[in-house]
């Protein structure tokens, strides 16, 4: 089985464990989706969709972020972790998005990680959720399944990404990324990959190799 095969595969397993693939993070527009991104960054999605209502209630708009000031931004925020650092990110990207963008969200990859604090994983998201243009998120779920699948050895999110991109059918590709989290929290965790639960299994490189060192120790 080539690796272009084997992600066909995978896709199609993906679509029917996890008919449902939505990402967690609750937003109503681009601006929402791009800074509950921001803040999702060494934080949980959970806890940040419990800071957002009152964030975005107090700035709904562009100009309103760029406005503010950042140590209330930082108030608003602080349980999400690195606080300080997401509060100056998300300060400038506003000022950037009015001065440069007229308030509106870019909807290219290579517009988007211009913007303070946004990197290619929260471009492609945007882009591919909000936009509905192929996007491969590469995200510490994605690097650990398709690393165990056997696609690849390296833990850099843009090798991968290049590398996923011709692999997957891009009108499935986001999609994908988004079960991939779902099976990354449920079954095939960073802990332990629970392979008897596991839909992808049977094209797993790491299931293999389990099953060839269990049968050598028998």
């Amino acid at each position: 089985m080539t690796d272009k095969e084997k992600a066909e595969k995978a896709v199609g397993l993906l679509e029917k464990a996890y008919p449902d693939a939505i990402c967690s993070l609750v937003y109503t527009d681009p601006l929402q989706l791009l800074i509950a991104t921001r803040l999702a960054a060494q934080c949980t999605d959970k806890r940040v969709n419990m800071v957002t209502p009152a964030l975005f209630a107090r700035f709904p708009t562009a100009a309103d972020f760029a406005k503010a000031d950042v140590e209330e931004i930082e108030e608003l925020i602080k349980t999400c972790g690195l606080y300080k650092t997401k509060a100056r990110d998300i300060s400038a990207m506003a000022k950037m998005l009015c001065d440069v963008y007229n308030g509106i969200v870019p909807d290219s990859i290579e517009e988007l990680v211009k913007l303070p604090g946004i990197g290619r994983k929260t471009a492609n998201l945007v882009v591919g959720d909000i936009y509905g243009k192929p996007a491969v998120v590469v995200d510490t779920h994605c690097i650990r399944i398709t690393a165990r699948l056997g696609f690849h050895d390296c833990k850099d999110a843009v090798r991968i990404e290049k590398l996923l991109r011709p692999l997957l059918p891009p009108e499935k590709s986001n999609d994908f990324c988004h079960r991939l989290v779902l099976h990354g929290r449920a079954v095939c965790t960073a802990r332990k990959a629970k392979c008897d639960q596991c839909c992808l299994a049977e094209i797993c490189d790491h299931h293999a190799h389990s099953n060839d060192q269990a049968t050598t120790q028998a």
